[in-house]
């Protein structure tokens, strides 16, 4: 009676990993349906969430073992009892620990980071770079960990993109579905990191996926849920920032105040901006002149910040301690502006030195400290009809980042969510519209967008500006065994008036030309060298360059608008 009984649950137990076995090949081949990708999509932000809480706790480690404190929100105040030289060499170490990292694992020297991601999600199917993106993890978190002056979330942001990338090439994921994953590992890690669940969905559709369709929306919440509730399990429902006092608003009478507070945020965001970027080209340019191996130059930046910090030890990782002060009231007014001009210098040298972080939280700080120093006169000149001090601290801190990071509305809720302060809102969003549009004008858009602009990814224009740039003309041409090929004796008459286009470029510089000489097609050739003549590979004809084109457009469209 067990024999028929055994064979029947074996039968059982081969149809269901054969049911099992071809439900993972339909996922691999045919992409997950909307039920298994809300699976995945709970399943990464769980994952993310989990790696967004142990790089946290990776920094609480290292700065325990460097200063001798894990709590980061009380960092600089420690580090103000410590030997002056122990303040000064713990950078250093750092610096040149991360110099090796990024030397050896990266082409570049360079620390990866939430532009990176936003490059990938537009331009590489949502995939990220994952041994250059894991190297960055390391040194990011050596870098706040020993004294760095940056934030957490860049790091965090793209080794949640790791994650989703590694996903979204083991289920061949197309374009879309890998561009919704990085979505939601983004979501995940960002809520994770600082307890913010609708800012770090925000965060995702607006910074990063830089859209809000439809589609997207539902996995994107239950993984930005799912790494609110990792945070929530270790840290309990607690927000980072814990107001002393509470702020009030005369609102029709203090309400241009913020106005002008907004302002002011959005020249103070540009000037942390373009004050990093200085300060990468001049650290370039010193270390192309002087001839500086690329892995000495976080030790040079460390050495620099922590000179720094032995007078002013304030600059000191992502500045928690000096921003819960401000928003708290607890500083002067001479002390709240020497502070913002040292945070922003302490931000350049460590961009500049490529030492790894984000910008978000240094943007916060910044921010706060404008907020309070522009309260402490405003309320001085009007005391009457001015609300608290701490309100235009709290609402110069959005402004900042919301500046910064061209987010007005991720970062407006952020801002609330870190605080669980929601009854200023009015006043917040007025300094942030204010910042944004702004700070939009003064740079490409937002710090990422300009980022990349820098490196000659122009993301910034839009889809119609950057689509040109992923079409490589050996792709889109017709060659010699084309149906309908270009005349070969024609090709060469072109080539020999100058009209003509290498096969490494892209539509990008073949769209101008057709433009300007008005033919049919272009040759494309292969260059040899100055006494060699042009290899003529095939024709690159207008009508298909613009049909791949207008295919482009209409699919991210239709994306957006799904």
């Amino acid at each position: 009676m067990l024999e028929p009984e055994a064979s029947i649950w074996a039968e059982k137990r081969r149809a269901a990993a054969a049911a099992l076995q071809k439900a993972w090949h339909v996922l691999r081949t045919r992409g997950p349906s909307q039920f298994q990708f809300w699976i995945i999509a709970l399943l990464i932000g769980i994952a993310a969430g989990f790696a967004a809480l142990l790089f946290r706790k990776g920094i609480n480690a290292l700065q325990y073992l460097a200063y001798g404190t894990e709590d980061m929100a009380r960092i600089h105040s420690h580090a103000a009892s410590l030997p002056w030289y122990w303040v000064l060499i713990v950078p250093i170490l750092g610096g040149l620990a991360v110099g090796v990292i990024l030397h050896r694992f990266t082409p570049d020297g360079r620390a990866r980071s939430v532009a990176d991601v936003i490059e990938g999600a537009a331009l590489h199917e949502g995939r990220v770079e994952k041994r250059a993106g894991v190297a960055s993890v390391f040194a990011s978190l050596i870098t706040l960990g020993t004294g760095g002056s940056s934030g957490r979330e860049g790091p965090v942001v793209h080794m949640a993109g790791i994650i989703s990338s590694w996903v979204s090439n083991r289920i061949n994921a197309d374009g879309i579905t890998g561009r919704d994953l990085l979505g939601c590992a983004v979501a995940a890690a960002v809520s994770a990191s600082f307890n913010a669940p609708i800012a770090g969905a925000l965060f995702a559709l607006e910074v990063v996926l830089r859209h809000f369709a439809v589609h997207a929306f539902a996995p994107i919440v239950i993984a930005s849920v799912a790494g609110t509730v990792i945070n929530r399990l270790e840290f309990g429902d607690i927000t980072e920032f814990n107001l002393l006092q509470s702020s009030a608003l005369e609102f029709y009478v203090e309400l241009p105040a913020f106005l002008i507070l907004g302002l002011i945020c959005g020249l103070v965001a540009t000037a942390l901006m373009h004050a990093i970027f200085v300060a990468e080209g001049f650290a370039g340019h010193v270390q192309r002149r002087i001839n500086l191996p690329r892995w000495l130059r976080p030790a040079v930046a460390g050495a620099l910040l922590g000179a720094l910090a032995i007078w002013f030890p304030h600059i000191i990782g992502v500045g928690y301690e000096t921003t819960t002060a401000a928003l708290s009231g607890e500083l002067l007014l001479h002390e709240a502006v020497v502070f913002a001009v040292l945070k922003v210098v302490a931000v350049a040298i460590t961009f500049g030195g490529r030492m790894g972080g984000g910008i978000f939280s240094p943007s916060l700080m910044v921010g706060a400290l404008t907020g309070l120093a522009f309260g402490l006169i405003a309320t001085a000149l009007l005391p009457d009809v001015s609300g608290s001090v701490t309100l235009y601290a709290l609402a110069g801190m959005g402004a900042v980042a919301a500046a910064v990071l061209g987010a007005p509305i991720s970062t407006t809720l952020i801002v609330f969510e870190l605080t669980g302060d929601w009854q200023t809102g009015i006043a917040v969003m007025v300094a942030v519209s204010m910042s944004t549009a702004l700070g939009s004008r003064l740079v490409r858009r937002s710090f990422f967008l300009t980022q990349l602009d820098r490196r000659n990814v122009r993301l910034a224009a839009g889809p119609q500006a950057y689509l040109l740039a992923m079409f490589r003309v050996t792709k889109l041409m017709r060659g010699a065994d084309h149906e309908h090929p270009a005349d070969e004796a024609e090709c060469w008459e072109l080539i020999e008036n100058g009209i003509y286009i290498d096969g490494n470029a892209t539509l990008e510089l073949a769209m101008p030309i057709f433009d300007r000489v008005g033919t049919r097609f272009l040759p494309v050739v292969t260059l040899g060298g100055e006494d060699q003549p042009p290899e003529l590979l095939g024709a690159l004809f207008h009508v298909d360059a613009l049909k791949a084109y207008n295919r482009a457009l209409a699919a991210v469209s239709e994306e957006e608008h799904s």
